[in-house]
């Protein structure tokens, strides 16, 4: 009972291990990208996941079959209240880490003391309210944000003048960008593995259980890999979406977006929004950052010629 006469490829991909709950509901970002640009800019920003619509735009990729004809996007819709710049915080590397060398949390500060030819990183702290988005939380959000683009100095005298103002996404981000969306995946609890990997359940005469793996490891070594499928944590992950590309950005007042009574449980979106092609991680309401892209050649970057914007409630 321990062969089987068939192989079969593994079931589960090995791509996002270990399975386990996120941390923090704030996606931790681990990679920053470098923009050959002369004036600084802010890398990321963060948002709100509000629901989803359906875009219609002009396909603008040359030398494909359905170039210039209406194409049908499923997009989401981020809602992005104006973010506080609260400090700076200057890194250094050594031994291949990055380690904080200066903090700066007082706005009208200036970078005549503080260790600049030490600094190889520059970030700035940023906060943002889930309540300016109508959302019940009151308590801000406090991540930090990558800056790039000219030299250490300018980048620092960048961030100090923002410290105690607000930014706006539109202020950075574009429409026709590509961006990358990272966030907390929607949780599911404790799940088997015919659920959390997609193993075969087995045959119903075969031994008492159905919905379980049927070897999980030989005698020698008496152990268990890490690779055969086993019940665990299934969903709230970090997972970060590459590639995403920015249709519109606008502002509630002088566009709406949501449907007739709101997305279904976030509400009604107020203030400014971007609508990104695809899906992004994690339910309705929870927190997203949209950051500049880390890797992929520049695509077209031109704003795509909307025809429709549907915001019909999902039927039931």
């Amino acid at each position: 009972m321990g062969h089987r006469k068939y192989s079969a490829p593994r079931r589960g991909s090995l791509a996002y291990r270990p399975r386990g709950r996120a941390k923090s509901f704030i996606p931790r970002i681990r990679n920053w990208p470098k923009v050959e640009s002369e004036k600084p800019v802010l890398l990321g920003f963060p948002g709100y996941k509000a629901g989803t619509v359906h875009v219609i735009t002009v396909d603008d990729r040359a030398k494909t079959p359905n170039f210039g004809k209406p194409l049908f996007n499923l997009s989401s819709v981020i809602t992005l209240p104006d973010a506080q710049i609260n400090g700076l915080r200057l890194y250094g590397h050594q031994n291949g880490q990055d380690f904080a060398i200066a903090d700066v949390n007082k706005a009208g500060q200036t970078s005549d003391k503080l260790p600049l030819e030490r600094a190889t990183r520059v970030a700035a702290l940023v906060s943002s309210v889930p309540h300016d988005v109508g959302l019940s939380q009151k308590e801000p959000v406090v991540m930090e944000v990558g800056v790039s683009g000219g030299d250490t100095k300018s980048q620092t005298e960048f961030v100090l003048g923002l410290i105690g103002k607000k930014v706006k996404f539109a202020d950075t981000f574009k429409a026709g960008m590509y961006v990358d969306v990272l966030g907390i995946s929607k949780g599911k609890g404790f799940e088997g593995p015919i659920t959390r990997f997609g193993v075969k359940r087995k045959q119903h005469k075969s031994r008492k259980s159905v919905r379980a793996v049927a070897v999980i490891g030989p005698w020698h070594p008496a152990a268990v890999m890490y690779t055969v499928a086993r019940a665990g944590q299934m969903g709230f992950h970090q997972r970060t979406e590459t590639g995403k590309k920015i249709l519109l950005v606008g502002n509630a007042a002088s566009n709406p977006i949501a449907p007739r009574g709101g997305f279904e449980h976030f509400g009604v979106v107020g203030g400014d929004y971007a609508v990104v092609k695809g899906a992004v991680p994690g339910p309705a309401s929870r927190l997203v950052v949209v950051r500049m892209k880390v890797r992929g050649f520049a695509k077209n970057q031109n704003p795509p010629q909307v025809i429709e914007v549907s915001t019909m409630p999902r039927v039931r």
